[in-house]
C-alpha cells in the first residue's frame, strides 16, 4: 500500500488568519495519524506565511508516523532539519516569492549542491527525497546525487487528467520505472486529489509515498476529515 502523509500546511494558514491557535495545529496532526494517516508532512518558508519554524519543532513529539518536512534547503532550513531529525527532508527549490512549488531541480546543473546538502542529511540518518519533474535525465541525475527518494512534482498530470488526458501520466510512469531500476524509492504530490489518486497510483509502480494537503483539506469541508483520510487510504490500497 502508498503511504499518506497528510500536508497541514492549511490548517497553519487558516491559524494565522486569525492571529490565534485555531485551528490547533498539533491538534490536527494528531488527529489525521489517528484517523489513519501513515505521516505529517510540512512546508516551512521564510517568511513563514504558513507554517512558522518554531511549529516544527513543536510538532516533533506530536508526529509517531512518519515526519517529513519540505522545504529549500537554504542554512535556515537545512540548520532546522538538522535539530529536528525527521524521517524524511524533501528538497524543494522554492522561489523565495512563490506562492507554492512550481518546479522541480536541475539535478544536473545543481550536481554538487544537492550532494552535498543530501550528504549531511544522511549522515544524522535522515531520508533524503528530491522534488522532481518527470524527466528521465533529472532521474538519472537524482541517482547521482546519493538521494535515496524522488518526489514526482505532479500539477502537469493532475491538470491534463482534469481535461481528460489520461495519456498524461505515461512521463510519471516511465520516470518511476527508471527509478525503481536504479534504485530510487518514489514518492509523489503536489494537486492529487480524490478524482485522480487511484488512476495515479495503480500506473505508477513502487510508489512509496504520496503527500497532500490543499486537495485534502478542502474535500474534507465538505466531506470531514476522518471521512476523507480513510477514502484517501482506500484508493491507496
Amino acid at each position: 500500500m502508498t503511504k499518506l502523509s497528510v500536508n497541514i500546511n492549511k490548517i497553519a494558514t487558516l491559524r494565522n488568519s486569525r492571529g490565534g491557535d485555531t485551528p490547533n495545529l498539533l491538534q490536527f496532526a494528531k488527529d489525521v495519524q489517528r484517523f489513519g494517516a501513515q505521516g505529517v508532512t510540512i512546508h516551512p518558508r521564510p517568511d513563514e506565511r504558513h507554517i512558522r519554524y518554531q511549529d516544527a519543532y513543536d510538532l516533533k513529539p506530536i508526529v509517531y508516523t512518519e515526519y517529513n518536512i519540505e522545504g529549500n534547503p537554504i542554512e535556515k532550513f537545512v540548520d532546522m532539519v538538522l535539530k529536528i531529525k525527521p524521517t524524511q527532508v524533501t528538497l524543494v527549490p522554492d522561489a523565495v516569492d512563490a506562492i507554492t512549488s512550481n518546479a522541480g531541480w536541475d539535478t544536473l546543473k545543481h550536481k554538487d549542491f544537492l550532494t552535498e546538502v543530501i550528504k549531511e542529511f544522511k549522515q544524522n540518518d535522515i531520508r533524503t527525497s528530491i522534488f522532481l519533474d518527470p524527466v528521465l535525465e533529472q532521474v538519472e541525475g537524482a541517482k547521482m546525487t546519493g538521494t535515496d527518494r524522488i518526489e514526482l512534482y505532479t500539477e502537469a498530470f493532475a491538470h491534463q487528467y482534469g481535461l481528460g488526458d489520461k495519456a498524461a501520466i505515461e512521463p510519471y510512469t516511465a520516470c518511476a520505472e527508471l527509478a525503481n531500476d536504479i534504485g530510487l524509492g518514489v514518492n509523489a504530490g503536489h494537486d492529487l486529489s480524490l478524482d485522480n489518486i487511484q488512476f495515479f497510483k495503480e500506473n505508477i509502480p513502487g510508489l512509496l509515498e504520496v503527500s497532500i494537503g490543499h486537495a485534502l483539506i478542502s474535500e474534507s469541508l465538505y466531506l470531514g476529515i476522518e471521512n476523507v483520510v480513510n477514502m484517501y487510504l482506500h484508493k491507496l490500497q
